[in-house]
Parts: C-alpha cells; sequence; structure tokens
C-alpha cells in the first residue's frame, strides 16, 4: 500500500524531450489510483458502519432513557401504593379503636343498668324481707294473743 510519505519522495526519471516517464507515471498512478479506491471504499465502509453503531448507541441510549424513567416511575409508584397502604392500615385501626370504644361504652352503660337492676332487687327484697317481717310479727301475736285467751 502505498503511504503519503511514497507519494511525496517519489522521483520520476526524466527523459530528455519530454520530461518524465510517461509509462512510469501512468504505472504509479494506477498504483495510486488503486491504494487510494482501496482507501475510499474502506473509509466509506467504516464511516457506515460508524454511522451504524452510532445509531445502535443513540438507540441504546434511548432504551436506557426509557428504562431509568420506568425505575424513576416504578419506584414512586411503590412508594405512593406503600403510603396509601400505610394510611389504609392506620384508617382500619382508627376504626377498630373507635369500634373497640363504642363496644366498651356500651358494655359500661350496660354495666350501669344491670347494678342499677341489681340494686333496685335487693332494695325490693328488703322490702319484701321487710314485710314478710313485719307479717311474721304480727301473725305471732297474733298466736301470742290466741294464746292469753285460751288460758
Amino acid at each position: 500500500m502505498i503511504t503519503p510519505l511514497d507519494i511525496e519522495n517519489k522521483k520520476f526519471s526524466k527523459q530528455v524531450m519530454n520530461g518524465y516517464s510517461v509509462e512510469e507515471v501512468d504505472d504509479f498512478l494506477d498504483d495510486l489510483t488503486l491504494d487510494y479506491s482501496k482507501n475510499y471504499k474502506e473509509n466509506t465502509e467504516l464511516k457506515a458502519k460508524v454511522d451504524e453503531l452510532s445509531k445502535d448507541i443513540e438507540h441504546y441510549k434511548t432504551i436506557e432513557t426509557t428504562l431509568q424513567s420506568t425505575l424513576v416511575m416504578a419506584q414512586s409508584t411503590a412508594e405512593d401504593v406503600k403510603k396509601v397502604a400505610q394510611q389504609q392500615a392506620e384508617q382500619i385501626i382508627n376504626e377498630a379503636k373507635d369500634t373497640a370504644k363504642q363496644q366498651v361504652n356500651e358494655l359500661e352503660n350496660q354495666i350501669i343498668i344491670k347494678k342499677k337492676e341489681l340494686d333496685d332487687v335487693k332494695k325490693q327484697f328488703d322490702i319484701y324481707k321487710a314485710k314478710m317481717e313485719s307479717l311474721l310479727i304480727s301473725q305471732l301475736e297474733l298466736l301470742k294473743d290466741i294464746n292469753k285467751d285460751d288460758d
């Protein structure tokens, strides 16, 4: 392959009349044309390959950007889902606490009512007991009076 230095240093032999040898110049130009054609073709192919690889790089950069965006979106969505789940859990806990408080209040009210009912029953029993005691005393006195009359 001819190098730029070969071209620069190339010396043609001179003919007396016409200057350089036409054959030598033609041969050199033929060699130069072949090398230049190879270089031009190789250069064109390499440029095409560079363009293709550049397109591939751009394609992969686009995919990378898309994946990064998707990842950020997925992370954001996961955080949102987590927040919503936490809020729902807190809401469920608060509702359960409220329900438990209501049930405790209802039970306390029922206990108060039952205690009042128990107190009422005790009072009624005390009244009944007093009446029975009074009745028994009066019956005993009647019996005593009957016994006195018989004596």
